[in-house]
């Protein structure tokens, strides 16, 4: 099997399932050997700050943790690299669709995930490190989810926008609410929102527009291979530092994993669930009811766990970071589903590869 060929097994997910496994296999044997718990590390903005103010200490577990913004940005600028700026502003004037994730995002996530808190979780610093993971939505992985399943990319950048700005303003209303009298820089979202999401973005339109005042689509169309291939390159990486980032404890501690685990798959799944079939049942494309979908119902980890190391015990901050391990193994799960269910709700078919049909998912509607 030659390399185009792999890349296209590993977009249509005959083969991605295998080595997500692998790369959380192989994340949690090198968190393992380097018992990377002992150390103490540095959130990824507060690191790249100690990088740019030359202050910053390059230890093992220190520069593990800049993996998550560099596997990041990995996943995320070959999906931006889609986005037309024409196609953002058309995304604007969807207001049902608009509608649909502000009201699962801030009037009902937050809330079910207390409930689902308050039921499954006994410990009273991992229920709230549970509840403060339910509380702001997603800002950077939900792009990429929608890109494999082959949603409305400019759409899940809209809806990622608008989020951003919804919940620097909500979060603290909304912690308060839920679990108390919480202190934290609220600018760590605006930072996150810069980090995650800005960077990746202006990086992807520029790639782009260069790319196309050069040699026109046909030229940006050469580039889509590669490119895809880095995003399943980045979305592997970030899987090995992330579970890597706690490998030894998954090991020693795995009843925390598996307590924080049934709550949190009840949510990702019972939100994307109901979310789908309503955009199916509102006429939605299929490609808007991924974007719409997916952005009701990733949480934004990088926030919850930037507040949890800086306003909380060690203890809430270790189940945000049990977060992300369970998000994106069902995230990805819920891509598959997403693209399988897709004839039976929409039309059309599940059997053309990813890489040939990015074109026609970002069409506008």
């Amino acid at each position: 099997m030659n390399g185009r060929g792999l890349l296209a097994r590993l977009e249509d997910f005959r083969l991605l399932p295998i080595f997500v496994v692998v790369s959380m296999t192989i994340g949690i044997a090198v968190g393992n050997v380097l018992s990377i718990s002992d150390f103490t590390l540095t959130p990824p903005i507060e690191a790249l700050k100690a990088i740019a103010g030359g202050t910053f200490e390059p230890t093992v577990a220190n520069a593990i943790s800049l993996g998550v913004p560099i596997g990041l940005f990995a996943m995320m600028y070959p999906a931006m690299t889609n986005v037309r700026l024409t196609e953002v502003g058309q995304a604007f004037r969807s207001p049902r669709q608009l509608g649909t994730v502000l009201f699962f995002n801030f009037a009902l996530a937050p809330f079910f995930m207390l409930l689902l808190a308050n039921i499954f979780v006994a410990d009273p610093e991992l229920r709230t490190g549970l509840i403060l993971y339910g509380l702001a939505p997603c800002i950077a992985m939900v792009i990429i989810f929608t890109y494999l399943a082959k949603g409305n990319v400019p759409m899940a950048l809209v809806f990622v926008a608008l989020n951003s700005v919804a919940q620097m303003l909500l979060i603290p209303v909304y912690a308060r609410l839920l679990i108390g009298d919480v202190s934290f820089d609220v600018w760590v979202v605006a930072e996150s929102v810069i980090l995650y999401l800005g960077l990746p973005l202006v990086a992807g339109v520029l790639t782009r527009q260069a790319v196309v005042r050069r040699g026109g689509e046909a030229a940006m169309e050469r580039l889509k291979p590669g490119l895809n291939a880095l995003s399943i390159l980045g979305l592997l990486f970030t899987l090995i530092v992330m579970f890597a980032l706690k490998g030894d404890l998954i090991l020693q501690r795995p009843q925390i994993v598996v307590e924080m685990a049934v709550p949190m798959a009840i949510f990702f799944f019972t939100i994307f669930t109901v979310v789908y079939l309503i955009g199916a049942r509102l006429g939605f494309s299929y490609e808007d009811a991924v974007a719409v979908a997916f952005n009701s119902t990733g949480r934004d980890f990088e926030i919850a766990i930037a507040i949890a190391i800086t306003a909380f015990s060690p203890t809430v901050a270790l189940a945000t970071v049990v977060g992300p391990l369970i998000e994106v193994p069902v995230m990805l799960t819920l891509v598959w589903a997403a693209m399988r269910l897709r004839p039976r709700l929409f039309g059309g078919t599940t059997a053309e590869p990813a890489a040939g049909a990015t074109a026609t998912a970002f069409e506008p509607k």
